[in-house]
């Protein structure tokens, strides 16, 4: 399956995550139930869209997710959960929030139509097309 993470690149970069090498780094910090269900269906070798929002607005680069979800520490009150993500790939060219909005074949994405929503699925023929962009 295929996803897109969300992280303004001021608080978690797609350098950052490069750099976090082969352990990865988690993904936490999500306090919103639709994307926290989200985190929860995901599975080991799943791919995830590196999104860098607020700077930038742009898919940057891919991780893969290395640990299905646990509880997030971070979340006093244990409700939210996290997974573990590693750097698989950044892109040479990004792929903007723009060029997507302008590409009718993706106009049904969460991206597009739930702005706010940090984790989300995409679906197979959306990765493809988002991933040839990247490569133009």
């Amino acid at each position: 399956m295929y996803w897109l993470l969300k992280s303004e690149p001021n608080v978690w970069s797609i350098d950052q995550q490069k750099k976090a090498g082969p352990k990865g780094a988690t993904w936490d910090g999500v306090r919103n139930f639709q994307a926290a269900n989200n985190l929860k269906k995901m599975n080991k070798g799943d791919l995830c869209f590196f999104y860098h929002s607020n700077i930038g607005k742009e898919i940057v680069g891919i991780v893969e997710v290395i640990k299905e979800s646990f509880l997030d520490k971070s979340d006093q009150k244990k409700r939210f959960v996290a997974v573990r993500v590693r750097f698989k790939e950044k892109f040479k060219k990004k792929v903007t929030l723009e060029d997507i909005k302008k590409n009718k074949a993706l106009s049904h994405l969460s991206l597009i139509k739930q702005s706010r929503l940090s984790v989300m699925p995409i679906d197979t023929k959306s990765w493809k097309i988002i991933y040839k962009m990247s490569n133009i």
